[in-house]
């Protein structure tokens, strides 16, 4: 597997393959990216960090059925493989360990 740690865009594409589950193609991650991030994602971006993603062997991809309504072409879905979950929870528990650290700052109840 090609390089492990995964950058702040990387952990955002990736949990939102997740929480897409059977629905995770381009438009989709864009849409959701901006609808949960307030940031507008442009899909040529998006497109170079799946092929990474990829790459890495943290997600994986297959083609859809062809759709009339896209001209015949088909949608590329992407699934966040077990080295992606892993990837994921590895960064949510440093995440986590490092808040835990700052003085004055309480996860629980904080927000």
């Amino acid at each position: 597997m090609k390089g492990s740690n995964l950058g702040e865009f990387e952990e955002l594409i990736l949990l939102t393959i997740a929480a897409l589950v059977n629905d995770a193609y381009s438009v989709a991650v864009c849409d959701e990216l901006e609808k949960h991030t307030g940031r507008a994602a442009k899909l040529g971006v998006v497109h170079a960090v799946l092929n990474r993603l990829e790459e890495k062997g943290l997600v994986k991809s297959h083609l859809g059925e062809a759709s009339s309504t896209r001209g015949g072409k088909r949608k590329r879905y992407y699934e966040v493989t077990h080295a992606g979950k892993v990837a994921l929870t590895k960064a949510k528990e440093v995440r986590e360990s490092l808040w835990s650290i700052i003085p004055g700052f309480n996860l629980e109840g904080s927000i």
